[in-house]
């Protein structure tokens, strides 16, 4: 029998890492979290470093790092190896397009800003209970204004 003293289940790794025993068992599918030991009975009993590992695994979603680049750099370096200029590379890349995005979202909050300013000079001299064309104005907006609002799908962060 293990010493369970030293071991954390599921529900309690989760509660201290702040995540669902889903998102743990997602982790360990995609190789961000090594399968954990098994008791008789099959629940699962993660060493107490596990938490740490959640911890980065989480911090480094937030930072911008995708599942598919945690999984390549975790693999790496529990294999023994320093994948430390690989996570700078990526670090960087995600750092370069998080400068980049936040220019655009700027020009769009300026673009918009000047939306909004002629929108409510329309509305000074529109009667109560007639449309404005508020919305409408949208769609003639030069093409310029409209490359800087491109839909941008939402990014997989490998969080359940």
């Amino acid at each position: 029998m293990k010493d369970t003293k030293s071991t954390l289940r599921s529900g309690a790794l989760a509660s201290l890492a702040g995540v669902s025993t889903d998102t743990l068992r997602y982790y360990e599918r995609r190789g961000l979290l090594p399968q954990p030991p098994r008791d008789a009975n099959g629940y699962r009993r993660y060493p107490q470093a596990a938490l740490m590992r959640v911890r980065v695994v989480q911090q480094a979603l937030d930072a911008g790092f995708t599942v598919e680049d945690l999984s390549r750099v975790l693999k790496q370096r529990d294999a023994g190896g320093a994948p430390c200029r690989e996570v700078f590379r990526i670090a960087r890349t995600r750092l370069a397009e998080l400068d980049q995005r936040i220019a655009e979202l700027s020009a769009l909050r300026d673009h918009f800003g000047r939306v909004v300013d002629q929108w409510e000079a329309r509305l000074a001299v529109t009667p109560v209970g007639r449309r404005a064309g508020l919305l409408d104005e949208l769609a003639t907006a030069p093409p310029a204004a409209r490359s800087r609002r491109r839909h941008r799908p939402p990014v997989k962060r490998g969080r359940l």
